[in-house]
């Protein structure tokens, strides 16, 4: 994993085909099998963690149906470090059921993770989504007391950044200034303008102005903030320019940030190396949620 230094701001070019560029279901056409093994993999791993009393599932912390949690502890139950995995789907699919398993490798080496989830659009906008994760951050440090790490993959990656992005202490002057310290995405999306020309707009409904606001590579970031911006290797030139662009520009704010490509994976198998206690993205997740402290 490499630590970057960029002297200029990288750009969307306006002849690229958006459309291709995003849509990772027909760049990846196994992705039915792999969502299939996502749903096994992820009942297996609650069975495992509610027989050993280490899970609690659908902990409500707002007012909607989807605005809940599924908490997996390890061994240290309560006093380990917390780390907050927010899901994908382009903000308008899936749901934290679809990623139970990325607990496992957080677990075994020490980590608490709460896997989040959030209303949908075209129910409602990326910026209440985005309110909704801060409220289940601020409930999650009024139960535990602590500050936290936050992950997150594809969409789930931007609301990570908003969350390390985000002006605590004006919004909830009681937690602390840098409650969440911390981010790591795995294919995040950072600069929402290209999204505005392709079909999930549909949903999301965004315009120019609305996804510059909903941008966080264009955010002030406090100096010291730490960013991880990780991508598949197989992934589009889109998805790599977004981890580079927000590594880039957060970098020169002050934050500290890391890009990088895992090869041979794509847009949907990247995230599975969390599940894996050994693997090197695990390392990583667990040791930035260590190194915060109470």
């Amino acid at each position: 994993m490499q630590q970057i230094r960029f002297l200029c701001q990288e750009a969307p070019v306006a002849d690229i085909d958006y459309e291709a560029e995003y849509n990772n279901r027909a760049r990846v056409p196994e992705h039915p099998e792999i969502f299939a093994r996502w749903t096994r993999d992820a009942e297996l791993f609650r069975a495992e963690a509610l027989k050993s009393g280490r899970a609690e599932l659908g902990m409500s912390y707002g007012d909607t149906p989807r605005q809940y949690f599924d908490l997996f502890l390890p061994a240290a139950g309560e006093d380990a470090p917390l780390a907050i995995f927010i899901h994908g789907g382009w903000w308008r699919s899936l749901d934290p059921s679809f990623y139970s398993h990325v607990a496992r490798g957080p677990n075994a080496r020490g980590v608490g993770v709460a896997v989040v989830g959030y209303d949908l659009c075209p129910n409602v906008s990326i910026a209440e989504i985005i309110e909704q994760m801060r409220r289940a951050c601020a409930f999650l440090w009024q139960r535990f007391g602590r500050r936290m790490l936050v992950c997150g993959h594809s969409a789930g990656g931007h609301l990570s950044a908003a969350m390390v992005g985000t002006d605590w202490a004006s919004l909830y002057p009681k937690a602390p200034a840098d409650l969440i310290p911390a981010g790591y995405s795995i294919s995040g999306v950072f600069d929402l303008a290209p999204l505005v020309g392709i079909s999930v707009n549909q949903d999301l409904r965004l315009d120019a102005a609305k996804a510059r606001d909903m941008s966080p590579a264009f955010w002030p970031v406090q100096s010291g903030r730490s960013f991880d911006a990780v991508v598949g290797g197989l992934e589009s030139s889109e998805f790599k320019r977004q981890s580079r662009l927000i590594a880039q520009t957060w970098q020169q704010a002050g934050a500290k940030t890391r890009y990088e490509e895992i090869a041979g994976t794509n847009h949907f198998t990247v995230i599975e190396l969390l599940a894996d206690p050994q693997s090197a993205l695990t390392a990583r997740v667990a040791a930035l949620a260590q190194q915060i402290k109470r």
